[in-house]
């Protein structure tokens, strides 16, 4: 049986409503099942209507999946939490539970960055041109992707060193937290960015050169022109 075309997620508190493929439900995904013959999906906005169930409508998400495109409306349910529902996190390794339900909780979960507005005396920006990922080629401030089970205040002091080669400590200024998703796709990405002095020559610093090709400091107008990332310049905005 073919997977619907546009499907509703359904999510309250860490429960989600799976059908199986004729719509009935809710159904509860069982970790470790190996056995895909029985498909568990989210239901349709018509299998929605049926329960009753009234909701708010939050985004629209596109699934690629076997050459179709699959939209996800994900939604947050009125009513009460829902026991009866599977937990999202038990989606992930039941191999009855549909690719596209488990696609969409996997692209559900925030990705989380640190990064740090360094500063000198004369009130310069330091910032690194970087050679792979999203903005390869443009100017960033440093930082990247924390670590699992890596505090935020750790993940940017880590990236720093490894990046340019220098220690960092941070002021005591609570950070810039934004939050954003950039596409369809649906991926929500957090960005926690802080401040430090730092007041080094660039012949001090030791880049990670497969990863940063040149270090620059900049004023913060110019810093501003250069940015390339919506959270390097909220967070410019706000230390600069």
């Amino acid at each position: 049986m073919s997977h619907p075309e546009i499907v509703v997620h359904l999510e309250h508190d860490g429960k989600v409503m799976l059908v199986d493929a004729h719509g009935n439900g809710p159904m509860v995904p069982v970790r470790g099942r190996q056995d895909s013959s029985q498909v568990l999906r989210f239901p349709t906005i018509a299998e929605v209507a049926k329960t009753g169930i009234i909701f708010e409508e939050k985004l629209q998400t596109r699934i690629e999946f076997d050459g179709n495109t699959v939209w996800v409306i994900k939604g947050y349910p009125k009513i009460d939490w829902p026991i009866e529902w599977a937990w999202k996190d038990s989606l992930i390794s039941d191999n009855s539970v549909h690719p596209v339900a488990r696609e969409a909780i996997y692209r559900s979960i925030h990705r989380l960055v640190s990064k740090v507005v360094i500063k000198n005396d004369q009130g310069k920006l330091l910032m690194a041109k970087v050679m792979r990922g999203h903005f390869s080629g443009f100017w960033t401030l440093p930082g990247g992707y924390m670590d699992h089970d890596e505090h935020p205040t750790t993940g940017c002091i880590r990236e720093t060193l490894e990046e340019l080669g220098i220690d960092i400590l941070l002021e005591d200024i609570a950070p810039v937290v934004t939050q954003k998703i950039f596409n369809d796709e649906g991926v929500s990405f957090v960005s926690f960015t802080y401040q430090a002095k730092w007041n080094g020559e660039l012949t001090d610093m030791n880049l990670l050169t497969e990863e940063i090709s040149e270090a620059a400091w900049f004023t913060k107008e110019a810093a501003l022109e250069a940015a390339v990332s919506y959270f390097d310049s909220e967070a410019i905005k706000h230390h600069g």
